[in-house]
């Protein structure tokens, strides 16, 4: 009796579209579950994704798998297009999460192999299968492998390891003030948090600044962005409350000898401290012991241009390709807190 792995690939000539594209399907699973993929990601979702990133269409051998860079809307146009799979625009979130996310983890794909510094909320992301994972797709069905799962499945710690240096090494290096370096995720708004602790601070706070919060925004914000540094005992001896991370500018950082307390938003995706912005914080350090300093960061003066008519007055400007230089929002006094009506 011929095995049920065998007769998965066993076509008759006059098979019909969709018993192609079902046969496809399941080899699809049948090899994540091979190369050790958990139940979750076995199912038929995974396996049209498999399919896309392989660009194996239904009527192709396996022979033929590629490895293409797609975004995870080309990953969905594919599937629509050769296995009538219409998964709809707000999908895309739920491959990403239970599909790619898994697959990446497992170093069946690689993401951003033509870019490892492009940010993770970049709308140019992309993900590719990997030389070790084509070799395995290159030889199903007719070839020895399982032997090639197996050189796989050997491979994945150093596989791991290697993809871990490509993306440590565009990481965004910061000194903390206790000597300690942290690494931020790559991507222009991280670039910028930097250029706010080592350039902005270094001039118009000096050695008297202490970093008392910065986050790494590896994800948009409503994505939840990860909290690289917080020091939440010494803001609550400053009066301020614990908070969310989204409530949190992207920068505080407290001038022991002013006494004051730098709240730095960091333009590139996000708005600037604009009116709205000033209220929501002004309510969350309601209670904070000292002066508030708001300032505005941007990278360039094209990026302060477009947001300019949203800026709050008696706040401040920053940018950091002119890092020598501060714009003033007219108020009572030019950097400081201003007085509370």
């Amino acid at each position: 009796m011929i095995s049920l792995v065998y007769q998965y690939w066993l076509k008759e000539k006059n098979l019909e579209f969709t018993d192609l594209q079902n046969e496809k399907l399941t080899q699809a699973k049948l090899l994540l579950n091979e190369l050790g993929m958990p139940p979750a990601q076995c199912n038929d979702r995974s396996g049209w994704v498999l399919l896309a990133l392989a660009n194996v269409k239904p009527s192709e051998e396996w022979s033929t798998a590629t490895s293409p860079l797609l975004p995870t809307v080309n990953i969905m146009e594919f599937i629509r297009v050769q296995y009538s799979m219409d998964y709809k625009p707000n999908s895309r979130e739920t491959i990403r999460r239970q599909t790619l996310h898994q697959f990446e983890q497992a170093r069946i794909v690689d993401r951003n192999r033509d870019n490892p510094a492009r940010p993770t909320n970049s709308k140019d992301n992309n993900y590719s299968l990997n030389q070790e994972i084509l070799d395995v797709l290159r030889a199903f069905p007719k070839q020895d492998w399982k032997a090639k799962v197996k050189i796989y499945k050997e491979a994945v710690p150093e596989l791991i390891a290697q993809y871990e240096r490509k993306i440590d090494m565009h990481k965004i290096p910061i000194t903390l003030p206790n000597g300690k370096v942290v690494k931020l995720s790559p991507g222009k708004h991280n670039q910028l948090h930097a250029d706010i602790v080592h350039e902005f601070c270094s001039r118009f706070i000096g050695n008297n600044g202490k970093l008392l919060y910065i986050g790494d925004t590896a994800s948009s914000r409503k994505e939840g962005g990860k909290l690289m540094f917080l020091e939440s005992e010494y803001l609550e001896s400053l009066g301020v409350p614990p908070m969310s991370h989204d409530k949190l500018p992207d920068v505080v950082v407290y001038d022991e000898k002013q006494k004051w307390l730098f709240l730095i938003e960091a333009v590139t995706s996000h708005g600037p401290v604009s009116p709205k912005r000033w209220i929501e914080l002004e309510k969350a350090f309601e209670d904070c012991k000292v002066g508030l300093v708001y300032v505005t960061a941007f990278q360039n003066r094209a990026e302060f241009r477009k947001n300019a008519a949203n800026i709050a007055w008696e706040t401040e400007v920053w940018i950091s390709d002119n890092p020598d230089h501060m714009i003033h929002f007219n108020g009572d006094r030019f950097l400081g807190p201003h007085i509370k009506k």
